[in-house]
């Protein structure tokens, strides 16, 4: 046990702040949706479906000479469409296409840094492999933290904040607070570290579907596509992807990402909980005729366990009671982390200076 409480102490010192960081912007981008709403023009408007109007507005978007990557449509909760370009560069444009807000930096947007921030920690890949090694650490923190605190469990007391700012309080109220919200970080730090670590989501997934066998399901079709047409016909594959997933929702609209590839439209059927789901749609960019379709219902059970990864670690279902779920867990492993890190490195080495004390 004092083995154990060692590591536990050295491991929260270390990683806690980065832990702290994860938890705060996490709690933040919860509510990324209510701030949009409340800043952008046109985020308040009702969402559109029908294949005309999304139609008009794609024509619109993908007319321009400087034209996005990809469009992301418009949902239940906000009621903008997000254009992706190259780099940093990003757009909301009202659901008739019109643009109302435009950016060239992450810097410039609170809520594009703040994502950048919370999954890449402002260094793209390896930034988020790094995101995931700390979620695979927190982990084994909640764990040895739960297993100190058993003992005491009988001490329980629930308060929000230490009762008083000396350091056996503040222990006191970290393995009080960490025990009775472990739950959620459990679910949190997991979902994350699946997210940004490949062979997590595999080691996850593989009692379910062999790693092989979601990869194949996930891959797109290997079908070489021609010239993009000057004048797409949005509105017929749009119909015809409507067509296809009867009551699905639109979600993403995408032109190929070099010579020969395909246009993707993505939707998302009733029963997923992926925000954008996982169902595609692909046609040649030539001629506007769809080549391959996927229905996100069939693919393997681990790949379909692995979409609901996204929507609880980030609440996108549940509605506003888990949003403030998840944003109780995320403030308090703020809270937890820097608490951590303020009572180790105001004395790294105090406990061991008190065995040997005891000892001599």
């Amino acid at each position: 046990m004092k083995t154990l409480r060692l590591l536990h102490r050295w491991s929260g010192g270390l990683i806690g702040l980065l832990l702290a960081v994860l938890g705060l912007t996490g709690a933040l981008l919860v509510h990324e949706d209510a701030f949009l709403r409340a800043t952008v023009p046109h985020a308040r408007d009702v969402q559109v479906q029908d294949t005309a109007t999304l139609a008009a507005a794609t024509t619109r978007i993908f007319a321009r000479q400087d034209r996005p990557r990809s469009v992301v449509l418009a949902t239940p909760r906000l009621g903008l469409h997000k254009l992706n370009y190259k780099g940093e560069r990003g757009a909301y444009a009202a659901q008739d296409g019109t643009i109302v807000v435009a950016w060239t930096s992450n810097w410039a947007r609170p809520e594009v840094w703040l994502f950048d921030l919370h999954h890449h920690l402002f260094n793209g890949d390896a930034g988020e492999v790094v995101g995931g090694i700390a979620a695979l650490a927190g982990l084994g923190f909640v764990v040895t933290g739960l297993i100190l605190w058993w003992p005491t469990r009988r001490m329980f007391h629930l308060r929000p904040w230490p009762r008083m700012a000396r350091r056996a309080a503040i222990v006191h109220h970290h393995r009080d607070l960490g025990a009775l919200v472990a739950p959620l970080l459990i679910l949190s730090l997991t979902t994350g570290a699946a997210m940004n670590l490949k062979w997590v989501s595999n080691a996850l997934r593989a009692p379910f579907s062999p790693p092989a066998a979601m990869e194949a399901a996930s891959a797109p079709p290997k079908i070489k596509g021609g010239k993009l047409a000057k004048a797409p016909d949005w509105r017929g594959m749009i119909g015809a992807a409507q067509a296809r997933y009867p009551g699905a929702e639109v979600r993403v609209i995408s032109l190929p990402a070099k010579p020969g590839g395909l246009i993707a439209i993505r939707l998302r059927q009733r029963a997923e909980w992926l925000p954008n789901g996982r169902t595609m749609a692909w046609f040649d960019p030539a001629d506007g005729r769809m080549v391959a379709a996927r229905d996100a219902q069939a693919l393997p059970l681990g790949s379909r366990i692995a979409n609901l990864d996204y929507p609880l670690h980030a609440a996108k279902v549940g509605g506003l009671p888990y949003r403030l779920v998840m944003t109780a867990s995320g403030l308090t492993l703020a809270l937890l982390g820097t608490l951590a890190v303020a009572t180790f490195w105001g004395n790294p080495t105090g406990s061991l200076k008190r065995r040997k004390r005891a000892a001599a």
